[in-house]
């Protein structure tokens, strides 16, 4: 008999204003307790899913939060498996989910769903020295001229001429590659989590050649935005950004179709290891192999590939996107001071040594939905964050702010440095294309002074802000509870969106 909504509240409880805890009882198997961090607002439309779902609610998708208890039962888990605040359903693993793993427990495993269809999805920031004055007389110009630049939607042909040994290398080489045909600025890389390249990857999945410096379709875009607000100058410094009203350009998207390939074979090939190696999980959704085997290996070198594949993406995105700032200002992309602040992954599972029980350990650490954000004085971030701590890029919605964070100590301790990736949706696809009208929501961003480019009108509605939680809530939950801190707030004037 499923229990009622008052009685999975009793396996639930608050910690303090922003964070709860999932007990060990709440699911069957869970080795590890669950953390989620939420504030009054998010923590309603939470319980709503999973109210609705002990009322027989139907919905493609475990509740978020039972997924969270899920994730805890996989076998050679370690700490807790953690919902950021901008969690929600997804596949297997909630979008917004942290969970890492031992790799010397033999026991231990990988799971495709803890990563995503969209591996490596993910955001970067590239700063100017121009001003919103600067911009605002040319703004349709420039709009039109990103657009023409970046080609956007699912079939688009990439503007990179490759051949197969081409595609194959920059599976292998990520911006290793970028940087060798010219595309790249050599610093980039530096600024790049795993500096641009994953050396795990292995290009025996060839199969997507024409989609280089393409958007992908969905909540994918490139934004022109200008600096909002400054919460922390002395970090905000390190970054080039030093006044609002400064423009920047952002650019988010991943590794398209060859992701949710990687994905898709892994999790045929992985319900038959699971099978052979005896492994239980809650939830068929959550198959996963034991890190050391074969199918495990194997997937972490396609996701590796995949990974250098989407940072190729937002490479040749970023030479786009300076080419038509170089057009439109007539101007080098240099002089335009256009250097990239930092490129980041929302999707990926890494190989990291964490302090677990006072003990340090390697870890498969999966986030899924959920951002790095390493603390100052970290070895794995660039010499000019040091001090500052990793800057996270948390993109907003179509038309609302993003934010740049940076990496804490406490994030380290309670999330193994991870925190939130964006906004979260709300409301799921086909629910915004039935309740918004595509018209309303484009008239409502000229409202607000911003210029939109849009491959598709169905894309419009399913990533109106409507459809998202409120990103600031998600960023303030965040620095409340110490996991990450508030550094600059960013306001679009124009968007193009795949």
């Amino acid at each position: 008999m499923p229990r009622s909504f008052d009685e999975e509240m009793k396996f639930i409880e608050r910690l303090t204003p922003v964070q709860w805890r999932i007990k060990k009882e709440f699911v069957p198997n869970m080795n590890v307790e669950g953390r989620f961090y939420v504030n009054n607002r998010l923590e309603k439309l939470l319980f709503d899913e999973l109210r609705n779902a002990c009322r027989g609610g139907i919905g493609g998708f475990l509740p978020a939060v039972r997924q969270v208890g899920n994730v805890a039962s996989l076998p050679g888990i370690v700490w807790r498996s953690v919902g950021l605040p901008d969690i929600h359903s997804g596949y297997g693993f909630a979008i917004g989910n942290m969970a890492a793993f031992d790799v010397d427990d033999p026991l231990a495993v990988i799971s495709p769903g803890g990563v995503g269809f969209d591996i490596n999805c993910g955001v970067r920031l590239l700063r100017t020295n121009l001003n919103e004055k600067d911009v605002l007389p040319v703004k349709e110009q420039l709009a039109q001229s990103l657009f023409d630049h970046i080609p956007v939607g699912v079939g688009s042909k990439g503007i990179i001429p490759m051949n197969v040994r081409d595609f194959e290398e920059c599976l292998e080489m990520g911006m290793d590659w970028t940087l060798r045909e010219g595309y790249s600025w050599a610093e980039d890389k530096e600024h790049c989590e795993e500096y641009g390249r994953m050396l795990q990857a292995d290009p025996s999945k060839s199969l997507f050649l024409l989609k280089l410096g393409t958007l992908g379709a969905g909540n994918h875009y490139g934004e022109v935005q200008v600096v909002d607000e400054i919460y922390d100058m002395q970090a905000a410094r390190k970054m080039g950004i030093d006044h609002k009203g400064q423009v920047c350009v952002m650019v988010h998207c991943g590794s398209r179709g060859l992701g949710h390939q990687v994905a898709t074979d892994a999790l045929v090939v992985m319900e038959k290891a699971m099978k052979r190696d005896n492994i239980h999980v809650n939830d068929r959704q959550l198959a996963c192999a034991r890190f050391k085997s074969q199918e495990g290996q194997d997937y972490l070198k396609g996701m590796a590939a995949a990974a250098n594949f989407a940072w190729v993406n937002r490479s040749c995105m970023t030479f786009c996107a300076r080419q038509a700032f170089a057009k439109i200002f007539h101007c080098a992309p240099d002089d335009l001071d256009m250097h990239l602040i930092y490129d980041v992954s929302h999707n990926i599972a890494k190989i990291e040594e964490h302090m677990v029980d006072g003990k340090l350990k390697t870890l498969c650490v999966h986030r899924k939905g959920s951002t790095r954000a390493f603390p100052p004085h970290h070895p794995l971030i660039p010499v000019d964050y040091q001090f500052t701590g990793q800057p996270v890029l948390i993109g907003g919605t179509m038309g609302t702010c993003s934010y740049v964070l940076t990496g804490t100590e406490q994030g380290m301790q309670e999330t193994f440095g991870t925190t939130c990736h964006g906004a979260g949706r709300a409301m799921s696809r086909a629910k915004s294309r039935r309740n918004l009208d595509f018209q309303d929501v484009l008239d409502a961003l000229a409202a607000q002074g911003i210029s939109i480019r849009v491959a598709s009108p169905k894309l419009v509605m399913e990533e109106a802000p409507e459809s998202y939680k409120n990103v600031s809530d998600v960023v303030d939950t965040c620095h409340a509870a110490g996991i990450s801190k508030k550094c600059i707030r960013l306001r679009p004037i124009a968007v193009i969106k795949g």
